[in-house]
């Protein structure tokens, strides 16, 4: 795609783009903005052995290795609360069950991750994540689309059977008013600022994931970076299609002859 890219086709996710704003890293990078949670990251097992070394007992925590979807990598980690020297992990996939490792067990797991210059990112666990994800998709800096999601991964038993299939919403959806500005006025343009990706290079299709964080004093809710899709972002609003093909049109004739 870099290739291609340079001999003058136009790529809708540049893959410089995509490392600056579609792998976990984002997380870290951007952890300053109003989206984001306290986050750590690791660029090596030894740096993952430190960190875990120093988890606060009570404190569950969420390890995300940079590139991967569908769970993969992802890992639910705190302490046993019985074995002062283990820790109770369960992966982000569909069926995986908790299970208890050492410490030295477990980042022997995660090593591969760390493989061609990898990391992970390790955030605070948010705990109202039963009450399921809210997927973003946008078209360069605008907002196209919402769908609530219940993804299978970490959801509590608690939490019931999730609602079945996903419903796309448009843009203008009332539920959604909040973040959608939040998004176009705040987030996105911060994003660009602090990464350095201009408007133009940003993709006519891509999507942020939202996990709900604590309520306000004033019951409102307030919502938590979960990852950015920019290189694997299908199913996409039907509604949304005109508005990409529009887009992307526009960028094919812009482009540098």
């Amino acid at each position: 795609l870099r290739e291609v890219s340079e001999a003058g086709v136009w790529v809708s996710a540049h893959p410089d783009v995509i490392m600056r704003m579609a792998t976990k890293r984002v997380l870290f990078d951007t952890q300053g903005l109003s989206w984001g949670t306290g986050t750590r990251i690791y660029h090596s097992s030894a740096d993952l052995r430190e960190g875990l070394a120093l988890l606060d007992d009570a404190a569950a925590r969420v390890l995300k290795q940079q590139r991967g979807m569908g769970g993969q990598g992802v890992w639910k980690v705190e302490r046993h609360p019985r074995d002062e020297g283990s820790f109770r992990v369960q992966e982000a996939i569909r069926g995986a069950e908790s299970v208890c490792l050492s410490l030295e067990a477990f980042v022997a797991r995660c090593e591969p991750y760390f493989e061609r210059g990898g990391m992970m990112v390790d955030q605070p666990f948010q705990e109202r994540i039963g009450e399921g994800m809210i997927r973003a998709y946008l078209t360069h800096d605008s907002v196209v689309g919402f769908a609530h999601q219940y993804p299978a991964g970490l959801r509590p038993e608690s939490a019931g059977e999730p609602p079945p299939g996903k419903r796309f919403e448009v843009a203008t959806a009332p539920a959604y008013t909040r973040l959608r500005q939040s998004l176009e006025s705040e987030w996105v343009p911060q994003m660009q600022q602090l990464l350095g990706v201009a408007t133009p290079q940003l993709p006519v299709i891509w999507d942020a994931d939202f996990l709900y964080g604590a309520k306000t004093a004033g019951g409102d809710d307030t919502y938590v970076l979960c990852e950015i899709n920019a290189s694997s972002t299908f199913a996409f609003p039907e509604h949304a299609m005109p508005i990409v093909a529009e887009t992307a049109l526009d960028r094919i004739d812009s482009r540098p002859r």
